[in-house]
């Protein structure tokens, strides 16, 4: 196989990684191109004892890190995104730790390869990252969860990510009284609870009267597999990784859009 085709089935995936760098598509397939550029050149820069994508986005980060920012600012233009602006604003190496771990799905120990590092140091990054991306888009949170412990553990994650836990709900009407009360910007919840309702039941109506990203955690996922809203885009199985909810937790907030009333006018309007 050459190494045309070896790379062509990942490079989708790295036009992604590249866009959410570089803040905008035009000026990611620039990099990605002046990548290909030079493993046309230079072939050997491709590491053939890795894994093909290990290998591309090492490749790719390698020529990333050694420009800086000097085709961004040549070639970017309009349509920026505010999660563009806001990926911009984190620092390099934790926005790219967590972009690799977060969104393109890589283990923190093929993202150590890529990035040239140790598993534990891409772990540090990704704190920081969460850290930093709390930093823009701190928010007050809702834990749905009938657990003590487990709500516990979730709320000292959440407030050491920099975030306000402003309620721990057991049950279905909690929730929604809990919500009645305050309006939170992020809501983690377990689909069973306590006196045997729903979380998944609170969500939805929660979700009749705001927009707010939820994330569930629940040992059943399965039970959200219904192609029913809410959507469960974001889901973390029990038991989970501390590390695993920081990264999504980061990640729901910074791609999904904060709690706004539907009802809310808008500016302008």
């Amino acid at each position: 196989m050459t190494l045309s085709q070896t790379i062509a089935p990942h490079l989708p995936f790295l036009r992604r990684f590249a866009r959410a760098l570089a803040g905008t598509q035009k000026a990611g397939d620039a990099y990605v191109a002046a990548t290909l550029q030079v493993l046309v050149e230079d072939p050997s820069l491709f590491d053939k004892n890795l894994d093909p994508r290990v290998a591309l986005y090492r490749t790719f980060l390698g020529l990333w890190n050694s420009v800086g920012i000097n085709l961004k600012t040549d070639i970017a233009e309009g349509g920026t995104t505010s999660v563009d602006r806001k990926l911009e604003q984190i620092t390099p190496l934790p926005r790219q730790a967590f972009l690799l771990c977060s969104v393109e799905g890589f283990a923190p120990e093929d993202a150590a390869v890529v990035l040239n590092t140790s598993a534990s140091n891409v772990e540090a990054l990704i704190d920081d990252a969460g850290r930093e991306i709390a930093a823009q888009v701190a928010t007050d949170v809702l834990v749905i969860e009938d657990e003590p412990m487990i709500a516990m553990d979730l709320e000292s994650i959440v407030e050491g990510l920099g975030h306000r836990v402003t309620g721990v709900a057991r049950t279905h009407s909690e929730a929604v009284d809990a919500v009645s009360k305050e309006k939170p910007g992020l809501v983690l919840a377990d689909i069973q609870l306590a006196d045997g309702s729903s979380g998944l039941d609170a969500v939805n109506e929660m979700l009749g009267s705001f927009e707010v990203p939820v994330i569930f955690i629940t040992a059943y996922p399965d039970r959200l597999l219904t192609g029913e809203r809410p959507e469960p885009a974001f889901l973390i199985t029990k038991p989970y990784q501390p590390d695993t909810v920081k990264a999504i937790v980061s990640q729901a907030l910074f791609f999904e859009r904060r709690a706004k009333l539907k009802d809310e006018p808008q500016a302008g309007a």
